[in-house]
């Protein structure tokens, strides 16, 4: 309770003349009552005690029972025992002319450790002055960091020895990039390069990283110096981050649409492009800089708008494997990419691709007039407006037929299904509304299909989960949204490289028994992920794997025991062996 002030009072009490805490309130009662000669009574009555309460204070005042009142100082430990112990080797250390880290370090490797601020407290102690900064050849002899190579195609040589490397899987993509040329595509696209590191092996190089999955946003350079990684790109060392993150800002969007060209043409021969029908779909990249050209997308996985880099990918159905991808989208251009895709299809493949399957935000329904002036048949998912929410809703049960999909996998196999014309602007296509397919709501499909069965309909639509799928393994496995990493790709580049991983792995898929339809980041857990021993000899590699569970997989695969003359080698094959 707050002091009066009434006159009379002592200085001691003027001092202490505010708000009272309990150990000063009994510090001035018991001085009016032991200094001032007032009664027990008018001591309780003027600091608010209880007559029997005060009486009781006085008595442990006697008795000594109040030690806030008597607090005494205890002074603290006079010294300081890691620093008594290390006192004379740190005078000893700083004699030899060691430094204050380098004091600290061999403290701690005598098992003694102290903080380089302890150790520069009693160098400051015994009089040491700081020692001036000197050269590396003037300082004390210690294991410390290597200069490593840098990577020139001038001084890779193919000395014979040995050594052991743990990316040992990447060797078996070799004999698919021989037999694809891959040196002709970065020629064809006019990727830049320079005299110590050419295109073609700057093109490897980046391709490397993402064949082995390194996820760039932390481990991106953890094998930079295994010595198979080099030999797989054809250079004496593995390029640094700084040279691939310079590299890819100089690719531009149109040497990206050279590359993807090329890339197609060297699969003529091949059946992964086939074209007969292909999913598309847009894939927003998030971005956490701050940069004012970047626009924001919306996310799914975040449910929200963010700045982010649009790209479109297309997906062949029956191979699942990426054969399109364009990162160079602004806003207002969404609707337009699926024509700029058709238009790069036709100049590839001397034919629109003839079967289309994408989501409702895709295109418009003008684009969707132009498919089929075009056409291009498509399959697609139209929005739940209420109005269409409400025409379902009104439909009687006898409308409703029930189809039988042939999805063994699928939960939900015996949807209903009703059809009807509709004309959402000018062309008329057919409408399905379909319900008991998983969803809370109905699914609404539009198609211009006129001789496919409501059942392959709903089937072929039903198979779009592959390219989300596909996103999903390229998200986790080829780290396509690890655009804030120490690599700094372009996304336009690093897409471009996705489309050659994934096409590089189908092919590994088909090989291996088993794998057809497993997603890359099995095949690299059970097949790629394995290290090897690596002997150079005058006129060849040999890489024999080491023992593991799938190794049988490989042996069988046809790619062992079978020379592969590698271009990039000066002229040397490569031998897989067991």
């Amino acid at each position: 309770m707050p002091i009066s002030a009434p006159y009379g009072l002592t200085d001691c009490q003027r001092f202490f003349a505010k708000p009272a805490t309990p150990g000063q309130r009994q510090f001035e009662g018991l001085c009016a009552f032991q200094l001032e000669g007032l009664t027990s009574a008018e001591c309780a009555r003027r600091f608010g005690y209880s007559a029997g309460a005060f009486r009781v204070l006085c008595h442990a005042f006697r008795r000594g029972d109040l030690p806030e009142l008597f607090a005494t100082a205890r002074p603290g430990r006079r010294e300081q025992p890691k620093k008594s112990r290390a006192h004379e080797q740190i005078v000893a250390l700083r004699k030899r002319n060691y430094s204050v880290y380098e004091i600290s370090q061999a403290l701690k490797e005598q098992g003694t450790p102290l903080s380089a601020t302890a150790v520069r407290e009693v160098l400051a102690a015994e009089g040491f002055a700081p020692l001036p900064r000197r050269l590396d050849e003037e300082r004390p002899a210690r294991v410390g960091p290597n200069a490593q190579a840098v990577a020139n195609v001038g001084d890779f040589v193919l000395s014979p020895r040995e050594f052991t490397t743990r990316t040992g899987g990447l060797f078996l993509f070799v004999p698919d990039l021989v037999r694809l040329e891959s040196d002709a595509l970065a020629q064809a696209a006019k990727l830049p390069g320079s005299r110590m590191i050419p295109a073609t092996h700057a093109l490897r190089a980046s391709l490397a990283l993402k064949l082995w999955a390194i996820e760039r946003k932390s481990h991106v350079m953890a094998l930079v110096a295994d010595e198979g990684l080099a030999l797989f790109c054809g250079l004496n060392a593995m390029p640094k981050k700084s040279f691939l993150s310079e590299y890819s800002s100089r690719i531009t969007p149109q040497k990206v649409a050279r590359l993807l060209a090329a890339w197609h043409a060297q699969f003529s021969g091949e059946d992964l492009f086939a074209g007969q029908s292909l999913n598309l779909d847009f894939h927003s990249v998030p971005y956490f800089g701050e940069h004012p050209a970047v626009e924001s997308h919306y996310l799914p996985r975040r449910s929200r708008r963010q700045p982010s880099i649009l790209t479109f990918l297309a997906q062949d159905a029956d191979s699942q494997v990426f054969c399109y991808s364009n990162a160079d989208i602004r806003k207002g251009e969404e609707a337009d990419e699926i024509f700029r895709f058709i238009a790069f299809w036709k100049r590839q493949h001397g034919k629109a691709p003839q079967h289309l399957v994408f989501d409702s935000k895709l295109t418009t329904f003008p684009g969707l007039d132009r498919l089929d002036v075009a056409g291009i048949t498509f399959i697609t998912l139209r929005r739940r407006s209420p109005k269409l929410l409400a025409e379902v809703a009104n439909l009687p049960l006898s409308a409703w037929r029930t189809v039988d999909l042939e999805l063994p996998h699928r939960k939900y196999r015996t949807p209903r299904v009703y059809e009807q014309k509709a004309r959402p602007l000018q062309r008329t296509s057919r409408q399905f509304f379909i319900t008991d397919l998983g969803h809370h709501e109905p699914t609404i499909l539009l198609t211009n299909d006129a001789k496919s069965t409501p059942k392959n309909i709903i089937t072929r639509y039903a198979k779009r989960m592959l390219i989300e799928n596909a996103l999903s393994d390229a998200v986790r496995f080829f780290h396509i949204d690890a655009l804030s990493s120490s690599v700094g790709f372009k996304i336009d580049f690093d897409m471009a490289l996705l489309v050659l991983a994934s096409g590089l792995y189908r092919l590994m898929a088909r090989r291996m028994r088993g794998y057809n339809d497993a997603q890359a980041r099995q095949i690299f857990r059970d097949l790629i992920d394995m290290p090897a021993d690596v002997t150079i000899t005058e006129n060849e590699v040999r890489v024999r794997f080491h023992r593991r569970a799938h190794l049988p997989i490989v042996l069988a695969s046809g790619l062992v025991d079978k020379p592969v003359k590698v271009p990039w080698w000066n002229g040397r094959t490569l031998r897989l062996v067991q």
